[in-house]
C-alpha cells in the first residue's frame, strides 16, 4: 500500500511530500463499518446501515473513486430507531440489519408508542451500478396513529482522495433535482468534464419528497406489515440505467453469481469449526474483491481505501492463492500486461517494461492532483510479474497464456536489467522521478519505513532485501519459462544471471550480527542494519542460505519479532519500532503469510506453524472471522484479541489470502503439472487442528480430494476421491 495513517512512530522530520497518506482524524473501528462491494461499486455503512460521510467519516457509497452517497440516515417516528442485530451475511452479498421502535412520546411527555411495537428490518446490496434496499416494517402491537417513517440522503461526490484528507483547491458544482414524486437526482459536473450523478428513487412514491429526504406516514390500522424499496442509481456522462431489474431478481442474480464463482473453487474443511469461519470469510472476501474489469477479472486491493487494480496486491494474491484458484493468477498477469508501461512518463514513474503499481478514476487523478491515475511506482511489481508467470506455468502448465505474454515478460526482464539498475551494480533500486511520486516503493512504501540503525532515514537510490530475492526467483523462473518455449540460451543466460545475483546478494545483504539480511542497502552502499520482515522473503524466494535460513527461523519466532499473533514488520529495539505504526512495528497477514511459505520452503515447519496459529487464532478475534489488512504490533496478552490499527482496510485480498498460504506451508502442498503430481513435503498440521480436507486440488487435469490427519506425532495422508491419474507424493 501507499499510506502511512499514524506517524508517532518516529519524530524527525518528514519529507515535504508525505506519501499521499490517509489522515487518521477518525479511526475506521471507532464504529463497527459494515462493507459491501460488487465490481466498482462499494458500500460502507455503520451498524443501522446509514452512512454519515459527510461528516467526516469514511462511510458512504463510492463508484469509481468518487462518494455517489455521503448521507443516509433513517428516523422512525421522528427518533432514532433502536438497533437489534447487525450482520453482513456469510458471503458477503447483503447486509441484514434488525432494528424496532424507539419509545415515542406525546407533547406532554407521555409515551404514545412503546418501544419495540415496530420491527424494522433492512436487506441492502449492490447490483452493478446500483445500491437496492428494502425496508420491511411490521407491527406487533395496535397503532391506532399514522407513524412517520424518514429517509434523509444526500450526495457530496467527494474523490476517495478527499475522503482520505487530501485538500482540494477547487471542486466542481453539484445541483440537486426532484424528477417527480418518486426520484432525486444528484448531478456533479466534474473538472474532469465528467458528469457523475446519483438517483435516488423510491417505492412506493413517499407522502412527501425533498431534495435531501422523503417522508411516509405509514397506517397500520389495517395491516401488520408495509415494505419501501430505495434504489441509489450511480451514473457517469449520462448514462442512466432505465432497464433496472427488480429488487428480487437482483438480489437472486447476485447470490447466483457468487456461488458460481465459489463452487469452481477447491475446498479447504478442518475438524475445528472457528478455523473453517475464517476459510469460508476469506473465500467470500476473496469472491467480492475479485472484479470485472476492462483488463478481465483482477482482485481488487481492498476496501474501502483500495478498491482498484494494485500490481503488487494482485500479484502477492495470486501467488498465494496459486495452489486452489490458478485462474486467478492467469487474469493478473494478463491484466498486468496489458497495462505494462511502454515509454518514460516521469510523473507516473512510468520506464518501459514497468509493472504498473496502481490505476485510479477519480477526478483528482484524471485532472493530475494525484499522480496515481496510471502509476508505476512499485520497484517490486515489475520483478513479482516475471516471478508470478513461472509459478504459474509450474502450476499449470498453461504455456499458450504465457507464450500470449512473453514479449511482456521479456520487457519486463528489459525493464529490471536497464531501468531497474540505475548504477549497473546487479542490484535493483529505486529513486522516484518526479517529487509527486512515492518516497518509497517497496511494499512498506511510508516515508518512514527505510532507516539506518539509528534511525536516519536511508537515502537513495535504495536496494531492498526482498526485492533482490524477487529478481532472483524471477530470473530462475523466466529460465525454466525460456527453456519451455525452446530458447536455450536464454534459459541459461537467465539461469547464471540468477546465481551471480545470489552470490553478490549474500555477500553485500547478510548482516551476521543480527542474524539476518540488511532491509536495505542506501545510494552509498551501506547496509541499513535493520532487523526487519523483508528478509523474512528471502526465504520464500529461495535465495537465502539454508544455514542462514535456519538462524532466521530463529529469529522470526523469536519474542522481537514474534507478537504473539505473527511477526511484526520491524523487530522489537530497532530504532523506529512503534506497534502502532503502519510498517515499523506492525503485522501484516500477507507478510507473515510469505515467511511462512519461505519457512516452508527451507524445512522449518514448527515456525510455520507458530505463525499459522497466532494469524488463525488472531482471525478469530475479529467480529467478521477476517484478517484485516494489518493490526498492531503489541506483545499478545490473555484472554484478549490483537489491537486494531485505526485505518485498516477490511477485507484486503491478500489479506484475505493469506490463510490459503498457511495451509499450502503447513501441509508442504505443491502442484507439478509436468509430472502429473501432488507434492505433500513434510506434511504439518497446527495444533487446533486434527483433521484437514483439501477438495478439490487441480494438477494436470486430474482432480484429487485429500484427507490429512494427525496421528500422534505424525500426519498421515489420503487420498479419498480422485478423478484422472494423478499422483500423490509424500516426502519427509
Amino acid at each position: 500500500m501507499n499510506e502511512i495513517a499514524l506517524k508517532a512512530g518516529w519524530t524527525g522530520a518528514p519529507p515535504a511530500l508525505e506519501s499521499y497518506h490517509i489522515e487518521a482524524t477518525k479511526s475506521l473501528v471507532e464504529r463497527t463499518l459494515r462493507t459491501l462491494k460488487q465490481g466498482d461499486l462499494f458500500g460502507v455503512f455503520d451498524k443501522q446501515g446509514d452512512c454519515r460521510g459527510g461528516e467526516g467519516g469514511p462511510d458512504g457509497l463510492f463508484y469509481r473513486d468518487t462518494r455517489f452517497l455521503s448521507h443516509l440516515q433513517v428516523k422512525l417516528g421522528g427518533m432514532d430507531p433502536l438497533l437489534l442485530g447487525s450482520v453482513v451475511l456469510d458471503d458477503n452479498g447483503a447486509l441484514v440489519v434488525d432494528l424496532a421502535n424507539a419509545d415515542l412520546h406525546d407533547a406532554e411527555g407521555h409515551v404514545r408508542l412503546q418501544r419495540d411495537s415496530i420491527h424494522l428490518g433492512r436487506l441492502k446490496f449492490l447490483h452493478d451500478c446500483t445500491c437496492y434496499e428494502r425496508f420491511r416494517l411490521r407491527r406487533f402491537n395496535p397503532i391506532p396513529h399514522p407513524i412517520p417513517f424518514e429517509i434523509a440522503f444526500g450526495s457530496d461526490f467527494a474523490d476517495l482522495f478527499e475522503v482520505r484528507g487530501e485538500i482540494r483547491a477547487r471542486r466542481g458544482s453539484l445541483t440537486t433535482e426532484r424528477l417527480d414524486d418518486r426520484r432525486v437526482r444528484f448531478t456533479y459536473y466534474g473538472l474532469d468534464a465528467v458528469i457523475r450523478t446519483a438517483t435516488v428513487q423510491f417505492d412506493p412514491p413517499p407522502e412527501e419528497l425533498t431534495a435531501r429526504g422523503a417522508r411516509w406516514d405509514l397506517d397500520f390500522s389495517e395491516t401488520e406489515r408495509l415494505h419501501v424499496v430505495m434504489k441509489t442509481i450511480c451514473g457517469l456522462d449520462g448514462e442512466d440505467q432505465l432497464d433496472l431489474p427488480e429488487l428480487i431478481p437482483a438480489y437472486r442474480a447476485v447470490r447466483q453469481a457468487s456461488r458460481d464463482r465459489v463452487e469452481r473453487q477447491g475446498g479447504v474443511a478442518s475438524s475445528n469449526e472457528l478455523f473453517d469461519t475464517v476459510i469460508d470469510r476469506s473465500v467470500s472476501d476473496i469472491d467480492m474483491l475479485l472484479t470485472e474489469t476492462p483488463y478481465g477479472l483482477y482482485p481488487y486491493a481492498g476496501v474501502p481505501w483500495y478498491s482498484t487494480i494494485f500490481g503488487r496486491d494482485g500479484l502477492i494474491t495470486a501467488i498465494e492463492l496459486l495452489w486452489i484458484a490458478p485462474d486467478i493468477a492467469k487474469g493478473v498477469l494478463k491484466a498486468l500486461a496489458l497495462t505494462q508501461a511502454t515509454e518514460v512518463d516521469e510523473a507516473a514513474d512510468a520506464q518501459p517494461g514497468k509493472i504498473l503499481h496502481e490505476m485510479r478514476g477519480g477526478e483528482m487523478a484524471m485532472l493530475g492532483e494525484v499522480p496515481f491515475r496510471r502509476y508505476y511506482g512499485s520497484v517490486d511489481s515489475t520483478p513479482l510479474f516475471v516471478l508470478l508467470a513461472g509459478l504459474y506455468l509450474d502450476r499449470s502448465g498453461d504455456l499458450a497464456t504465457i507464450r500470449e505474454i512473453w514479449p511482456n515478460l521479456h520487457a519486463a526482464l528489459g525493464w529490471i536489467d536497464r531501468w531497474g539498475d540505475i548504477d549497473g551494480d546487479g542490484f535493483i533500486e529505486y529513486a522516484r522521478m518526479t517529487d509527486r511520486g512515492l518516497a518509497n516503493q517497496g511494499w512498506k512504501d511510508s516515508f518512514d519505513s527505510v532507516f539506518h540503525a539509528d534511525g536516519r532515514a536511508a537515502e537513495g537510490p535504495i536496494a531492498l532485501c526482498e526485492v533482490q530475492a524477487y529478481v532472483f526467483a524471477a530470473k530462475r523462473g523466466a529460465a525454466g519459462i525460456a527453456q519451455a518455449l525452446g530458447e536455450a540460451d536464454l534459459a541459461h543466460s537467465l539461469a547464471e544471471e540468477a546465481e551471480v545475483l545470489q552470490q553478490r546478494f549474500e555477500d553485500r545483504f547478510w548482516v551476521d550480527e543480527l542474524g539476518c539480511y540488511a532491509l536495505a542497502l542506501d545510494g552509498r552502499k551501506q547496509p541499513c542494519r535493520v532487523r526487519s520482515s523483508n528478509a523474512g522473503h528471502a526465504l520464500f524466494a529461495g535465495i537465502a542460505d539454508p544455514e542462514r535460513a535456519a538462524r532466521m527461523a530463529r529469529l522470526f519466532t523469536g519474542r522481537d519479532f514474534f507478537s504473539g499473533w505473527g511477526v511484526r514488520t520491524i523487530a522489537q529495539g530497532e530504532a523506529r519500532y512503534n506497534p502502532m505504526s503502519y510498517h515499523n512495528g506492525s503485522v501484516w497477514p500477507h507478510d507473515n503469510a510469505l515467511i511462512a511459505l519461505g519457512l516452508a520452503r527451507y524445512g522449518h515447519k514448527d515456525a510455520v506453524l507458530r505463525i499459522f496459529q497466532g494469524l488463525i487464532e488472531a482471525a478469530i478475534y475479529d467480529e467478521f472471522r477476517r484478517l484485516p489488512e494489518l493490526f498492531c504490533g503489541f506483545t499478545r496478552r490473555r484472554k484478549r484479541g490483537p489491537t486494531a490499527y485505526p485505518v485498516a482496510c477490511s477485507p484486503q485480498a491478500w489479506a484475505a489470502a493469506a490463510p490459503f498460504a498457511l495451509v499450502a506451508a503447513a501441509t508442504g502442498l505443491t502442484l507439478d503439472d509436468a509430472n502429473n503430481c501432488v507434492l505433500l513435503h513434510n506434511p504439518s498440521l497446527p495444533a487446533f487442528i486434527d483433521h484437514l480436507s483439501l477438495g478439490g486440488v487441480r494438477v494436470a487435469g486430474s482432480r484429487l480430494d485429500l484427507s490429512l490427519s494427525r496421528v500422534g506425532a505424525d500426519v498421515t495422508t489420503a487420498v479419498v476421491h480422485r478423478e484422472g491419474d494423478a499422483q500423490l507424493l509424500i516426502v519427509k
